[in-house]
């Protein structure tokens, strides 16, 4: 039976899961502005330009380049597609990701698949990336997961749920930063939310599309951590 209720929580895995989380949170917070987290933000920012990807090829359009900046910036060339699904699709596709990857780790087979999957779109990419510094973090990540994943089946060393947790944390906590900084705390007219706005017949301006889409991605995260509990009871 699943424990929907999390009755008697928390066993030994649960309480391993909550700590790790808030030491990672913690770690990230105090490193947030130093250049160590540089290549895990700029993972999430790939995550967020794929995700504009993903939703322009599943409503028919064409994906033309992707580019990630070192500024921690980045731009999907799209062709056709449906514009109102694949505007918002970037925000909340990485939050969506942070949730799967933070799914993931509680198990060693959904970390490896989660590791796998990662790796794939990494290469996928690299193909249409338009600058060095996509084409530089596909190949770096992909060498980095491959690191991990050899000392994880040929050590002793038991680490790959961990870096998968890490990159989930990571992005679900830089996602709803990114949607704070970009379409709430300030007023960007090219912005994705703008952007929306525009099109969207209901009465809501960018902001406001700013907190409803933060409002969502802290829904996955809160998700993330409530269904990492009850699959590890």
């Amino acid at each position: 039976m699943v424990n929907w209720e999390l009755k008697n929580c928390c066993n030994g895995d649960q309480k391993t899961f909550l700590i790790t989380v808030g030491i990672y949170t913690v770690v990230i917070f105090a490193l947030w502005r130093t250049i160590l987290l540089t290549p895990f933000k700029l993972i999430t920012v790939f995550l967020h330009e794929a995700s504009h990807a993903i939703a322009c090829v599943l409503t028919c359009g064409q994906v033309e380049g992707m580019k990630v900046h070192a500024n921690e910036g980045g731009v999907t060339q799209t062709r056709g597609g449906i514009y109102w699904v694949i505007l918002p699709a970037g925000y909340l596709g990485s939050s969506f990701w942070g949730m799967i990857f933070i799914l993931a780790s509680t198990n060693l087979l959904t970390a490896r698949i989660a590791a796998g999957c990662l790796a794939v779109a990494l290469l996928i990419v690299l193909f249409v990336a338009k600058n060095w510094t996509l084409r530089g973090l596909c190949i770096g990540f992909i060498i980095f997961l491959a690191i991990f994943w050899l000392l994880q089946e040929k050590t002793k060393i038991r680490i790959l749920r961990y870096i998968i947790l890490f990159i989930g944390v990571m992005n679900s906590l830089f996602s709803v930063y990114d949607i704070y900084d970009d379409l709430i705390s300030r007023r960007v007219n090219s912005s994705d939310a703008e952007k929306f706005a525009e099109i969207c017949p209901c009465p809501c301006n960018g902001v406001g599309w700013g907190v409803i889409w933060g409002m969502i991605s802290l829904i996955f995260l809160c998700g993330a951590l409530y269904l990492g509990l009850v699959i590890l009871y």
